[in-house]
Parts: structure tokens; sequence; C-alpha cells
């Protein structure tokens, strides 16, 4: 569904990534893990078009994307849940939805996505008419999931999703998470959390100073001694 070719991205001029390839068949769950300014946002930032690639090429669904500016991307259904979860705090729960849905080709369904996004995430319903910003962390990681889903994806990719929140959420999130790829949806996971991560991928890569060095089965990045090196340094 998605590969990436020798991609070579940065900011300024200088490289954070180095000729990383990749790539994800439709349906899976695929985790890419990482410590602390390994390259994993810049990555997804190339792949939702908000970064552009130095060097090397982007594919989705035999679309050459690489060139592409992020609402193209988004109209593909490459869709990024960003690290934070950046609702619109002003905004209700349900404006925040309706933006998710703002793209011309997911405008068509949106009134059906925001039923099923809020059928995944009973809270939301609750909290309907809140403004986002009084949301708890949880919450309003749930209503960017919701809205990433409103957007349409195809492809979804989710930044640090358990990051800052309560095990308790983190539990729910991760609930969610696996819902949506028992019913389809392929992922990206990008995580700190290794062991979240392995327990729900199938597959993973591993990135280090801008460079894929591990990849595998889940059981395989598990056993790697090079996994605990590129967390830990050791």
């Amino acid at each position: 569904m998605l590969e990436v070719v020798n991609l070579t991205a940065g900011y300024d001029g200088v490289p954070v990534l180095h000729d990383v390839s990749l790539n994800i068949g439709e349906g899976e769950l695929i985790g890419l893990l990482g410590a602390n300014n390994a390259g994993k946002s810049t990555l997804i930032n190339c792949l939702s078009g908000t970064l552009p690639a130095h060097s090397g090429r982007l594919l989705f669904q035999g679309v050459d994307f690489t060139r592409m500016q992020a609402h193209e991307v988004v109209e593909l259904g490459i869709i990024q849940v960003p690290e934070g979860r950046l609702v619109f705090p002003q905004m209700s729960v349900r404006e925040n939805l309706l933006m998710g849905g703002i793209s011309r080709r997911a405008r068509k369904g949106r009134a059906r996505a925001i039923e099923r996004a809020l059928e995944l995430f009973p809270k939301l319903k609750e909290r309907y008419s809140q403004p986002a910003g009084t949301l708890s962390g949880g919450e309003q990681q749930m209503l960017a999931i919701g809205r990433g889903l409103v957007a349409g994806a195809k492809f979804l990719m989710l930044d640090e999703p358990s990051l800052g929140l309560s095990p308790r959420f983190v539990q729910i999130i991760f609930q969610n998470i696996k819902q949506l790829h028992q019913e389809g949806l392929t992922i990206l996971l990008v995580e700190q959390n290794l062991s979240l991560t392995l327990a729900h991928a199938s597959r993973c890569y591993v990135i280090e100073r801008g460079r894929i060095v591990v990849q595998g089965t889940s059981a395989e990045i598990k056993d790697d001694p090079r996994t605990r090196k590129a967390y830990l340094g050791l």
C-alpha cells in the first residue's frame, strides 16, 4: 500500500533521515520505534506532505506523492494524527470532527464518519458540545483520532498516541487502535513505548539517528540486541 524508497530529508538543509526505505501492506499495523530525536516524526511529516523530501520516492497505492502538497496527500487518504493531539481548543468536539472532514473527498461521507467516531469513542458523544480544550488528555487523543477517521483515512499515522496519558487512557486508546486494525484500517504506529507497540504491531521498524537499523516481526524486534542499543545506547 505504501512504499518509502531511499528517503533523505531534514530541516534547513541538514539531513535528519538518511536513505530510509520501508513498505507497508494494506491492512497492516506497523510499528515505527525509536528514541527521542531518532527521526520518527520527521519521517511521518514527510509522508503527510508537511516536510519536503531532499531525495527518494514516496508511493501510495502506486501513486508517486513525493512532491505533493499536504492537502493533496490528505485527498489520497493519508492522514496524520499529530503528536500532542493539536485539537482546536476553543472549538467544540462537533466542530473539531467537522474540521476533520473538510477535504473534498471526505465531505461526501462526513456525517457517517462522525457517527462512526462517536460509536468508537462514546466519551466524545457525551462531550459533543463542549470546547475541546476542556477535555482531558485522553479524551483529546480520542478526538484527534476521531478527527483523523472523519478525514477519510485509508492509511492512518498515529504519532505518539500514548504520550502524556494516564495508564487507564493508554489502555483505552490502544484497545481502539486494535479495533480499527481488526476492521481493516492500515496503521503506522509511531511510539517510544516499546512494549505497547510490540504487543499490537505485526511488524516493526526501528530507527536510530535517521536510519532504519532493525526491521522484522515484533518477536524478532524484541529479541534483537540492536533494538536495545537503539533505545538505550547499550
